[in-house]
């Protein structure tokens, strides 16, 4: 696959590339659309966790005192998990 970008884009990827210690700017540019597809499947994770906690029950309004005993209960867990 060949790609054409402007003069100055050129340089910064042949600067990164140096600077990360690749090969060659080809390795420097697939690591960035592989960077980008893991963020990308990282979305549609948290995106479908969302969901799935929409659809987990009846709603809970989340106030600071709701957050206290939570942060409180997950202590806890932790704390006895360990032990």
């Amino acid at each position: 696959m060949n790609i054409s970008i402007p003069d100055q884009l050129a340089a910064f990827i042949e600067a990164q590339t140096a600077a990360e210690g690749l090969n060659n700017t080809s390795d420097y540019v697939a690591g960035l659309i592989e960077r980008e597809q893991e963020r990308l499947a990282q979305q549609a994770r948290v995106e479908a966790l969302l969901l799935n906690g929409l659809d987990s029950g009846d709603p809970v309004e989340a106030t600071a005192e709701w957050w206290a005993a939570k942060r409180s209960r997950l202590l806890d867990q932790s704390s006895s998990e360990r032990s």
